[in-house]
């Protein structure tokens, strides 16, 4: 597959087989990832797999707990708050394999001032997001699914707990990946002439 046909055919998947992918691929898929740029090559990202179905249903529990007061206190009545949720937990179970990306600052330069340390940080949250693109890229690649769930920068602490994961590791994702079992909708992309807004 050449890399533009890569790139475009690449979709989100949130339902998998329950075999799981063998251990050489997601040890690609994980040296795809360190391969990303990132601010003066520090590589500050740290990766969790998470394989054993006990680790899963901790996680799913420790997120859930977190979501549903999130859930409650926008507003949401309480059959719809449960219905999300088991959406939510079915996805950790059923996912074969989970990979954690983790912000690691403790390798980023420091700074007298607030203004440039906030620039390295954001450079480090940049370069993670590079780190992911690989790693979904060469999940797809190898013929694996995978997706891309933000749900740990809301209940950092509580993957955190549940994981067992040191203080200085700030989780930002869980990136599912396994087998298709079932093809998801693809949403449309924006054109050139709406994402473009200078070129001269």
């Amino acid at each position: 597959m050449d890399f533009f046909t890569l790139v475009q055919t690449r979709r989100t998947v949130r339902v998998f087989r329950p075999d799981p992918p063998p251990r050489a691929a997601i040890e690609q898929i994980l040296t795809a990832a360190s391969w990303a740029p990132s601010p003066h090559g520090r590589q500050p990202w740290r990766f969790v797999v998470v394989e054993a179905a006990e680790r899963k249903q901790a996680l799913a529990a420790a997120m859930g707990a977190a979501w549903r007061y999130h859930l409650t206190l926008d507003g949401h009545d309480p059959a719809t708050v449960e219905a999300r949720l088991q959406r939510s937990r079915e996805r950790v179970l059923n996912a074969p394999i989970i990979i954690i990306p983790c912000l690691y600052l403790n390798d980023l330069d420091t700074y007298p001032d607030p203004e440039r340390q906030a620039a390295e940080t954001t450079m480090a949250i940049q370069s993670l997001g590079c780190a992911v693109q690989n790693m979904l890229l060469a999940a797809f690649a190898l013929g694996l699914a995978a997706g891309w769930m933000c749900a740990p920068l809301f209940a950092p602490d509580a993957v955190r707990t549940a994981l067992h994961i040191a203080d200085d590791l700030h989780p930002q994702a869980l990136i599912p990946i396994g087998y298709l079992a079932q093809e998801p909708k693809r949403r449309p992309r924006r054109s050139l002439a709406e994402l473009v807004v200078q070129w001269q």
